[in-house]
């Protein structure tokens, strides 16, 4: 019997040795298969380099720069007419810009409150009488800087505050001490410290941070000016929601007036795949004491963005994180500050990715890369580690169109770096034989399979339909009419699809011209209130809103014509809601994601066409198809009022929802 088991243990291990041998072998196929096209498509690109470079240097191309400038602005401009619609569209942004700088006054000083509001709110008694310690690091501050600075607290229409003042000016600045004084003699909540030596920013705002006593700590900039307003209302959501750390929307001023605003930022509510990627909250940050406990204010190791370093290690923390949807910071742009040009500080770029960096480690990840966009030195794209290649399940829909489906099926086994998926055909009620035909030739292939849906066109049920045929661990609705053409898509959006704080992952998306479909989705945008794509129509090269064209960020809600999303979580859903057959299903997915309460992400850095669409426009070709429409406008809208009323949490209030270009809305 020993002899036995032992010939039965020989033979196993055998077999096992030979299984492990065989997929070593496979793996080293695979790798070796996805160098050689790496190396083709490296080759590739050196030699368009090398023709580059030729053409660049001949003295033919170098003597016609005039020229082609004169081309290029002539192409611009053309777009430009294209994209708002011809003369007739000129005429309609010209009106809009003239109705967007009405709608910039109402921002500024026109936006503070009259003497009756000013006073009803200083008699206001919350529940919670707070104490706001705002902490301002000072440094050969201007004298006009610095009283405008301090004159915008004092004229805080809640007066619980106190503001601390820690000054490492230079002994060629002593007039700055010298002011400070004066106002100290004058209101008791001001606490002035002169110091030994100038400690930097961190180092300045710390020893500010040893002066405060309040519940509460604010960070102000010596050079900027407040909204009356902004402590009365961060207040109020202290006392409402149980805030512990709040922010507000801001703009740039120029000159000696706040209403002669650069750029006005408004901003999501809190999205921490934003954030990592860009400090978007920055300022007026105000939180809850008990957040320092057992960290510090500001590291000095991140001098330039100490205030991104602090956000972000806070706001994870942070038990209530609040927007308040308001023009409530006014930051000053001069020379030699930050709002006027990142270059100033470039030490504060390198701080920014540290920064991130040590967040991201906190958080558990590892293997990641930051590298900045063209946005902005300081706008990342964060790369994460695919931590296992687990097989991804492509669903595509089709009916007929097999030169659409062709042409998606060849990018994707022609560009895609990532090899582990399979493709499966949902064939739904084709006409001709050449479909069926062509359907042979993909059954031939290893990883793809065609199966088959019988009935009438329901885009939610087919996709349900399709995914029980699913054997990948990760599921990506595709529409036929799509064609890959970043190579690393797949990977793009598994890094954030395979986070056990995310739900589904969507792509950007471009018409044939290169105009934008989809960057993500608003509830409430468009015509008939339910939801809508932002950056639409948009050319491609353009940087979006405050650079969102160039980061990952986290939306409400990404479209079903190329969405990842975890098998379990849409299993878990019962999948797409086959009420809505044909329009918002894919919204409603996403809604329902995120009140399981995972995140929905966008990413620009995986980019296909998206044709068909583009001509194709609603689904309402004919009466019957219109009404379908409108019936499933009104189930979205009844199934989802709460949240429409309230409005999308990554699309600011103050934004239009009758245009997709984040055009300020006209009436406040």
């Amino acid at each position: 019997m020993a002899d036995d088991r032992t010939d039965i243990q020989g033979s196993d291990n055998g077999q096992t040795a030979e299984f492990y041998k065989q997929a070593y072998e496979q793996e080293k196929a695979r790798a070796a298969s996805l160098a050689g096209r790496l190396a083709d498509a490296k080759n590739e690109a050196d030699n368009l380099q090398f023709q580059l470079d030729r053409i660049k240097n001949n003295p033919v191309w170098k003597a016609s720069k005039p020229l082609r400038q004169t081309m290029h602005w002539g192409i611009r401009n053309y777009r430009r007419v294209r994209n708002l619609g011809g003369p007739k569209g000129i005429v309609r942004k010209l009106k809009q810009k003239k109705i967007e700088s009405e709608a910039k006054k109402l921002h500024g000083t026109a936006s503070f409150p009259t003497p009756e509001q000013a006073k009803q709110q200083k008699n206001t008694k919350f529940e919670r009488m707070v104490k706001i310690s705002i902490l301002v690091p000072l440094y050969n501050t201007p004298l006009q800087f610095l009283d405008e600075m301090i004159q915008s607290v004092l004229h805080q229409t809640y007066q619980n505050w106190e503001l601390c003042l820690a000054d490492g000016s230079d002994k060629d600045h002593n007039e700055v001490e010298a002011r400070c004084r004066e106002f100290m003699a004058d209101d008791q909540r001001i606490i002035y410290k002169r110091l030994a030596k100038n400690e930097g920013i961190s180092g300045n705002t710390n020893e500010c941070y040893a002066m405060a006593t309040g519940e509460y700590i604010g960070l102000f900039d010596h050079d900027d000016v407040l909204h009356p307003a902004v402590l009365y209302e961060y207040v109020k959501v202290i006392n409402e929601q149980g805030a512990d750390y709040i922010y507000c929307d801001e703009t740039t001023f120029k000159g000696d007036s706040i209403d002669n605003m650069i750029t006005l930022h408004f901003k999501p509510d809190f999205a921490p795949d934003n954030l990592r990627a860009n400090n978007y909250i920055c300022h007026f940050s105000v939180f809850s004491r008990e957040l320092l406990e057992g960290t510090e204010l500001f590291r000095s190791g991140f001098d330039g963005s100490q205030d991104h370093d602090m956000i972000l290690r806070l706001t994870s923390s942070a038990k209530k994180v609040v927007h308040v949807p308001k023009l409530l910071y006014y930051w000053r742009s001069h020379k030699g500050s930050v709002a006027s040009d990142i270059s100033a500080k470039p030490y504060a770029i390198a701080a920014a990715k540290g920064a991130v960096a040590d967040h991201l480690t906190r958080c558990g990840f590892k293997n990641f890369e930051i590298k900045s966009t063209r946005a902005f030195d300081t706008i990342f794209e964060i790369k994460y580690e695919i931590l296992s290649e687990d097989k991804i399940s492509i669903l595509i829909p089709n009916k007929d169109h097999i030169d659409d489906l062709r042409r998606c099926i060849d990018s994707i086994r022609e560009r895609s770096t990532y090899e582990n998926y399979e493709i499966i055909v949902i064939e739904n009620n084709s006409e001709q034989q050449a479909t069926f035909d062509y359907y042979k030739t993909l059954e031939e292939q290893e990883n793809i399979t065609v199966v088959i849906y019988k009935g009438a066109f329901n885009y939610s049920r087919i996709n349900n339909f399709g995914a029980g045929f699913a054997t990948g661990k990760y599921l990506l609705l595709l529409n036929n009419d799509t064609q890959v053409i970043s190579m690393n898509w797949l990977e793009s959006m598994l890094m954030y699809a395979q986070r056990p704080d995310v739900g589904a992952v969507g792509a950007k998306l471009y018409y044939g011209d290169r105009t934008i479909q989809h960057a993500g989705v608003v509830v409430g945008l468009g015509a008939h209130r339910t939801a809508g794509h932002t950056h639409y129509r948009i050319n491609y090269d353009n940087l979006g809103y405050m650079g969102k064209l160039c980061y990952a960020q986290n939306v409400s809600a990404v479209t079903g014509a190329c969405l990842m999303v975890k098998k379990s979580i849409y299993d878990a859903l019962g999948g797409l809601d086959e009420a809505f057959q044909i329009a918002l299903n894919d919204v409603d997915f996403c809604l329902r994601i995120r009140e399981k309460g995972y995140l929905n992400v966008f990413t620009p850095f995986a980019e296909l066409y998206h044709f068909e669409s583009a001509s194709r426009g609603i689904d309402a070709v004919n009466e019957a198809k219109a009404k379908r429409y409108e019936e499933e406008c009104a189930l979205f809208r009844e199934r989802w009022k709460e949240l429409l009323a309230k409005g999308d949490p990554y699309y600011n209030p103050n934004f239009s929802l009758d245009r997709s270009d984040y055009s300020l809305r006209v009436n406040k």
